[in-house]
């Protein structure tokens, strides 16, 4: 695979995506000074393309862009397309989470279901008429109170059945290897190769 730009300024995502694409040469589009576009979709899949097509355009390379976040069965599946600014636009992320806890405050454990989801495009240019998507889906709980120092966003107080912990009470590479951006970025990465 050759250089492309990752359509994104959040840290977090950066560092997961690097890290699970080792290999391949990410140049993240804060290095070519592209602003982010609005996000003015309504699905994951539309925020990515908006995302991916922002920064090919700006950078003149492939893109490879994800939209993702937390969908809550209790609350009809928000906060999802709006995870990042649950608690308003440029909200923290302490922000968002004690939104999200006020508001599933008298939700019972067994209806605390819920799942992060994300949406990995990658587009060869800017009017590229055939992105590549592949989705990633990670299962869980919402804790009642945060736990862990890991991770980035709703990982404090996303519980991990199988490891009986927190997402962010993870080691980074495991988290990888679990998590909606870690299938999705596999499955984009198959779906490359077989290119």
């Amino acid at each position: 695979m050759s250089a492309m730009v990752l359509a994104s300024g959040n840290l977090g995502k950066i560092r997961e995506i690097q890290a699970i694409l080792q290999n391949d040469k990410i140049l993240p589009q804060s290095q070519f000074n592209v602003a982010e576009p609005e996000e003015t979709g309504s699905t994951f899949v539309e925020n990515a393309i908006i995302k991916a097509r922002n920064a090919a355009l700006h950078c003149q390379l492939p893109a490879i862009a994800d939209d993702s976040g937390i969908v809550v069965d209790a609350l009809q599946g928000a906060p999802g397309v709006i995870s990042a600014r649950y608690a308003g636009v440029g909200a923290s992320d302490q922000a968002n989470l004690d939104k999200l806890q006020l508001e599933m405050r008298d939700v019972a454990d067994e209806q605390r279901t819920a799942r992060f989801i994300c949406v990995m495009v990658y587009l060869r240019h800017a009017l590229d008429p055939t992105p590549i998507i592949a989705q990633g889906v990670w299962e869980g709980r919402i804790l009642r109170q945060a736990v862990g120092e890991n991770g980035f966003g709703y990982d404090p107080i996303f519980w991990v059945e199988q490891y009986q912990c927190s997402s962010a009470q993870l080691a980074p590479e495991l988290k990888n290897a679990l998590s909606h951006r870690g299938k999705a970025l596999r499955e984009l990465k198959q779906q490359l190769a077989g290119q």
